[in-house]
C-alpha cells in the first residue's frame, strides 16, 4: 500500500509541476492573447502572467515594427512597358486581439495584400511616373494597404518602392530618347540666342546708321584691336562722307 508520506510527496510534486507550467514570463514588446476554454478572456503582459494548464492557452504577439520585404513583382505599366518592381513595408500590431482573431498569419496577410496592392496601384501609371513619383506612390500603397490591415489590428507605418528594373532593349530606347530630347533643347537654345543676337545688331546698326560720329568711333575702335593684336596687315576705314561725297560728285556729272 502507498503510505500517506509518499501521496503527500506525490501531491507536492504534481502541484509544483502544475505551477512551474501555469507561469509564463512575456517581455517587454510581447504580449499574450489568452484563451480560456477556446475563448478570448484578454491580452496579458508583459510581465509574468498565470495560464491554468488544459484550461487556459496563449497566443504570444511581437509588438515591434515588422521590416517586410515584399518580392519583386512583375506588371505592365499603362503606357504598356514589362517592369520589375519590389518595395519593403513597415508595420506593427497595435491591436493583438484582432491580430489573432481576425487573421490567420497576419505576417503571410500582409506580405500577399502588399504584392497584390503593388501591382494594383502601379499598374495604373506611365513609367515616367514611376521612376519620378516615387513618393507619391508610396504613399498611395500605404493608404491602401493600411486602410484593410487596419481590420487585423495592423497599421503600416511606411512603404518604400526600392528598385524598378527594366528590359535591356527598353533602356536603349531610353538612352536614345534622352539624347535625342537633349539635342532638340540644344537646337532650341542655339536659335534662341541667334535670335537675340540678330534683335541687337539690328538695333545697333540703326543707332549707328543715326549717327555717323559713332560710326568713326567704331572704325577707331577696330583699328586699335587689330593694332593690338600685332597683324602685319593694316586696314584704313574709308569714311561714310566720302562715298557720299563721289556718289554725289558722280551724279552731278551724270546730270550735266
Amino acid at each position: 500500500m502507498i503510505s500517506n508520506s509518499t501521496l503527500i510527496l506525490g501531491t507536492i510534486f504534481i502541484a509544483v509541476l502544475l505551477a512551474a507550467s501555469s507561469i509564463r514570463i512575456l517581455r517587454e514588446y510581447e504580449r499574450a492573447v489568452l484563451f480560456t476554454l477556446g475563448r478570448f478572456t484578454g491580452v496579458k503582459g508583459p510581465g509574468l502572467i498565470l495560464v491554468f494548464p488544459f484550461i487556459q492557452t496563449i497566443a504570444r504577439v511581437d509588438m515591434r515594427t515588422v521590416v517586410l520585404d515584399v518580392p519583386t513583382q512583375d506588371l505592365i505599366s499603362r503606357d504598356n512597358v514589362s517592369v520589375h518592381v519590389n518595395a519593403v513595408i513597415y508595420f506593427r500590431v497595435i491591436d493583438p486581439e484582432r491580430a489573432i482573431i481576425q487573421v490567420e498569419q497576419f505576417v503571410d496577410a500582409t506580405s500577399q495584400l502588399a504584392q497584390t496592392t503593388l501591382r494594383s496601384v502601379l499598374g495604373k501609371h506611365e513609367l515616367d511616373e514611376l521612376l519620378a513619383e516615387r513618393d507619391k506612390l508610396n504613399k498611395d500603397i500605404q493608404d491602401i494597404i493600411d486602410t484593410h490591415t487596419n481590420a487585423w489590428g495592423i497599421e503600416v507605418a511606411n512603404v518604400e518602392i526600392k528598385h524598378v528594373d527594366i528590359d535591356e532593349t527598353m533602356v536603349r530606347a531610353m538612352a536614345k530618347q534622352a539624347e535625342a530630347e537633349r539635342e532638340r533643347r540644344a537646337r532650341v537654345i542655339n536659335a534662341e540666342g541667334e535670335e537675340q543676337a540678330a534683335q541687337k545688331l539690328h538695333e545697333a546698326a540703326e543707332i549707328l546708321s543715326s549717327r555717323p560720329e559713332a560710326m568713326q568711333l567704331r572704325y577707331l575702335g577696330a583699328l586699335g584691336t587689330i593694332a593690338g593684336e600685332k597683324s602685319s596687315t593694316i586696314v584704313f576705314p574709308f569714311p561714310v562722307e566720302f562715298g557720299r561725297f563721289f556718289e554725289n560728285f558722280s551724279s552731278k556729272n551724270a546730270a550735266d
